[in-house]
């Protein structure tokens, strides 16, 4: 969160895959709110996403980004393939998109992101009734789509946030004992994950003592651990969410516990052998449902075994407000370059405890783990 992480080639090779996709919408000009998307067609990398930012982008000519003007110095610093136009704090991000297009706009269609997360009602009524045009498309998810498939550049940055988390979850586990404070835990995981070259991840990490397992994201307290610690944690380097989680168990583990620990370990493995090129998110879900149903709990399922993960801004690291998980009823086809949280996730089953999950990245022969930490089960005195 300090620079533009990517290369001149990379951002050329994005926005040409962008304009292609207009193209196929006959879109003239998009209008681009997510951070997730502006980070990723121009590097702006930093904690201004939280007032609105549009960046404009016609068929052909320059990009044009538009926020508050007194970003002016970060955009100078990070930004080299769009030109800026900020606003006071007496006028908003809308006003001046208005103002910019007006006029220029007839006859051509334009595109919004609807559904995206830095677009609010207000400010997208707005731009649709302050501007003249031939109509206006719904691009959202146009450029969440071309983001699914990484890059090897982009590859680069997921190995880096894989490291990180690897590093954040290893001092985490070692941070754990009888009696340990939850913030010295989450202290040390941070840390970690921090010299290993990690940045603020898109949100977490999640730790969790034993009787807040079940909870899906809240975070440390003022308590002290006792009996487990629910451990998920993001890596993140240039934006770049690399997730995976543990459970530690403190002090010993129970039979039940540790039959739940083998039990979603071979799930695990049943995802990577089931994630392959082409085939559909369903599968790989069907391949982890599976092995549950053979242990004799074909009554216990989840929302999913995993999902897409790599650019994510605050408050997610999924990359936005939406979720693309490896659901039983999903058909999103698996391409190689594809990078996902995979997990295996048992709580409240009645037959024990145990989570485990990896960030893992398709490739041309199956899927790769990134994450190096064991599997445990781990136990802490």
């Amino acid at each position: 969160m300090h620079a533009n992480p990517f290369s001149d080639a990379e951002l050329a090779r994005r926005v040409a895959a962008v304009r292609l996709a207009m193209a196929a919408r006959e879109v003239d000009i998009a209008l681009l709110s997510s951070p997730e998307n502006i980070f990723y067609l121009i590097g702006l990398d930093h904690w201004g996403y939280f007032a609105p930012h549009v960046l404009i982008v016609p068929e052909v000519g320059d990009l044009v980004l538009i926020t508050r003007q007194m970003e002016h110095v970060v955009v100078r610093n990070q930004v080299r393939n769009a030109r800026f136009i900020g606003h006071s704090d007496s006028e908003s991000a809308a006003d001046v998109v208005v103002t910019h297009l007006a006029g220029t706009c007839g006859g051509r269609t334009l595109g919004i992101e609807a559904g995206s997360s830095g677009m609010s009602l207000a400010m997208g009524t707005q731009i649709k009734t302050g501007i003249e045009t031939a109509g206006w498309v719904d691009i959202t998810g146009m450029v969440d789509t071309l983001r699914l498939v990484k890059s090897v550049e982009e590859q680069g940055f997921m190995r880096r946030s894989a490291r990180a988390a690897d590093a954040g979850t290893q001092a985490a586990i070692e941070a754990i004992h009888e009696g340990a404070a939850e913030a010295d835990v989450a202290a040390e995981c941070l840390a970690a994950m921090t010299r290993a070259g990690g940045g603020p991840p898109g949100f977490g990490p999640f730790l969790r003592p034993a009787w807040r397992m079940a909870e899906e994201h809240t975070t440390w307290g003022d308590g002290t651990h006792r009996e487990a610690v629910f451990l998920e944690v993001a890596g993140c380097v240039a934006r770049y969410n690399a997730p995976m989680g543990r459970l530690v168990n403190i002090g010993g583990i129970s039979d039940a516990d540790a039959d739940a620990a083998e039990l979603s370990k071979a799930a695990f493995e049943a995802t990577l052998q089931a994630l392959k090129p082409g085939r559909r998110a369903r599968d790989v879900y069907d391949g982890w449902q599976a092995v549950v149903d053979a242990a004799g709990m074909p009554e216990y399922r989840r929302h999913h075994c995993g999902y897409l993960v790599g650019i994510g801004f605050p408050p997610s690291w999924t990359g936005g407000p939406r979720v693309l998980g490896l659901r039983h009823d999903s058909d999103l086809e698996m391409q190689e370059g594809m990078t996902f949280h995979l997990m295996s996730w048992f709580t409240e089953t009645g037959r024990g405890n145990y989570f485990v999950s990896n960030t893992v990245l398709l490739t041309g022969s199956g899927a790769e783990l990134l994450n190096q930490t064991g599997m445990g089960p781990f136990v802490r005195s």
